[in-house]
């Protein structure tokens, strides 16, 4: 059953590309005691994930400095080489943005957001959303109806929803 508010967050690795190589990251470490928001997309450098959903969090990045969210964070299932290269090449990094590789998909499964379109050759991929979570919990929760479209998961929706 896919996550829902109220909700506590799955404790899965993921990774972040740091000075030596990628790094493990534990959800966790990232929620506990904080405000945070975290999105999830099909995939970097997708047509939707770049021209809407990434920009929408670049934008909104201070407005939800000022709500008291200490960390945005951008969830994929890739490796942590491709989000990284992919937070600098839209400005992400320099943004604020936190890019972390969900490459063993293991975040995306606990949470049973997973996108499979073979078609396009995105399998065990993230559906969009967007949440707002509180020491761990699930206090917003928006998730597309279809992977194409970025609404109520933009940066703005959620921004507004606080």
């Amino acid at each position: 059953m896919p996550i829902s508010v109220g909700d506590t967050l799955p404790d899965a690795k993921l990774l972040r590309l740091g000075d030596s190589g990628p790094e493990p990251v534990q959800m966790n470490s990232l929620t506990k005691g904080r405000k945070v928001v975290i999105f999830g997309l099909p995939g970097a450098y997708t047509g939707t994930c770049t021209s809407a959903h990434l920009p929408s969090f670049i934008r909104t990045k201070p407005d939800f400095d000022e709500k008291g969210v200490e960390e945005i964070i951008c969830v994929s299932v890739n490796d942590p080489f491709v989000m990284s290269a992919w937070g600098e090449s839209t400005g992400a990094d320099m943004a604020g943005i936190t890019m972390l590789g969900d490459a063993e998909s293991e975040f995306t499964k606990a949470i049973d957001l997973v996108l499979n379109a073979p078609p396009a050759g995105l399998i065990n991929r993230s559906l969009r959303y967007a949440l707002l979570a509180e020491d761990g919990v699930v206090k917003i929760l928006n998730v597309e109806e279809s992977p194409g479209v970025c609404e109520v998961s933009a940066g703005e929706t959620l921004r507004d929803a606080m």
